[in-house]
């Protein structure tokens, strides 16, 4: 599986930097002078030319024999196989002072998502990222240093959180530059929706004018108090339904995400019928399977239905969606474990860095095709995984 963050103690010779180094990764060792300081380098023994100027160069650990050539240079980092998987443009971040790489961007991931703050105004029982109240101003930072380094034909981000409006005129700042750095890429930002009842901050984003944005935001239930006590917030529900009111007033495109699991599956129909009668409005739902990180691993026994067993709420609710016209697809869900009447809406949707399969999953002639699973899932999975022929 990719490693996104990795430990690095094999220095060549000790970094002339203290701070943290954003750079881009690159192989061309030709790659010209003024354009060098934003670059690290991945080194390889046939490159015989100068090296002046990379802000660092990586050499892969098996060529650790060939660091003679190199004892000159300050800005050496010999780096493990775990990180191997680096390729031009690939975006990473390198503390000197603990020898940690964190990749913040993958040109040829299937999905790159940046989280800007863990800070959040609700308490999901299910949360994969727990919110935690510190000033971490500084994700902020990082994502508009990070913007011009990412590809432009990069088809999409994401932006996460936490709850993502919290960091104030941030919030419509960032969308702002990702527009103009990323002129031809979509922008996927996930929120509560709570904030969005303040219509002025639906206005605000609205004028931005962004080419492809969506907001993806939750609804766990039909009616208030199975919501509210899913999101563990007072009036969640009622917020959160005025906030989609407003971004639709506005022409903002909505997704509607909704996370199936003990607490939420038997209202599956019931919240399709809702959706289709209130919010029809709405660009598109997402039906998605639980990740157990965070606070779902934590209420995992209150959390944990095979998904087998909620296979007629799910196929009601799709069809229910279907039948009024609007655009809905399923994630994180095996496809065997999908009634066949709608596999056809399943989407391979997990990250590719956290996307596992079981060992009987390999010979599966659906197996392109399938969601799989969370690497962080495979511990407790359904009973009833069964590979096509």
């Amino acid at each position: 599986m990719i490693k996104l963050h990795t430990k690095d103690n094999h220095f060549v010779t000790s970094t002339i930097h203290e701070h943290p180094i954003l750079a881009k990764i690159t192989r061309r060792s030709d790659l010209i002078q003024p354009l060098r300081h934003r670059y690290a380098l991945l080194w390889n023994p046939s490159i015989h030319t100068d090296l002046d100027g990379f802000v660092l160069i990586l050499v892969p650990y098996e060529y650790r024999e060939f660091h003679g050539s190199l004892e000159k240079l300050e800005n050496v980092l010999s780096i493990s196989e775990n990180l191997y998987y680096l390729t031009d443009d690939d975006v990473i971040k390198f503390y000197p002072n603990s020898n940690v790489v964190d990749v913040l961007y993958r040109r040829n991931a299937n999905s790159n998502s940046f989280l800007i703050t863990e800070r959040c105004n609700s308490f999901c029982i299910m949360c994969s990222q727990p919110p935690r109240d510190i000033d971490d101003s500084y994700r902020i930072i990082d994502f508009l240093n990070l913007l011009p380094l990412i590809n432009q034909d990069t088809i999409e981000i994401c932006i996460t959180g936490g709850e993502t409006t919290l960091i104030g005129d941030d919030f419509i700042r960032i969308i702002n530059a990702a527009k103009n750095h990323l002129p031809r890429t979509a922008l996927h930002i996930l929120s509560n929706g709570r904030n969005f009842k303040n219509l002025q901050l639906a206005i605000n984003l609205a004028k931005v004018r962004h080419h492809d944005l969506m907001i993806g935001i939750p609804i766990y239930a039909d009616y208030s108090q199975l919501h509210d006590f899913i999101f563990k917030a007072d009036d969640a529900f009622d917020e959160t339904i005025r906030g989609i009111l407003n971004l639709k007033r506005c022409s903002i495109p909505v997704e509607i995400r909704v996370v199936v699991h003990a607490k939420s599956y038997m209202r599956l129909p019931q919240l399709a019928e809702f959706i289709t009668r209130n919010l029809l409005f709405v660009d598109h739902i997402a039906l998605m399977g639980l990740e157990f990180m965070g606070f779902a691993k934590t209420n995992f026994n209150e959390l944990w239905i095979d998904p087998f067993n909620y296979q007629d709420e799910l196929k009601n609710a799709v069809e229910i969606f279907s039948r009024y016209g609007m655009r809905v697809s399923i994630y994180n869900t095996p496809l065997c474990l999908i009634p066949e009447s709608i596999r056809k809406y399943s989407v391979c949707s997990i990250s590719d860095w956290k996307n596992d399969f079981l060992d009987e999953c390999n010979n599966c002639s659906a197996k392109e095709k399938c969601g799989g699973f969370f690497s962080s899932n495979l511990g407790k999975v359904s009973e009833h995984i069964k590979p096509f022929n």
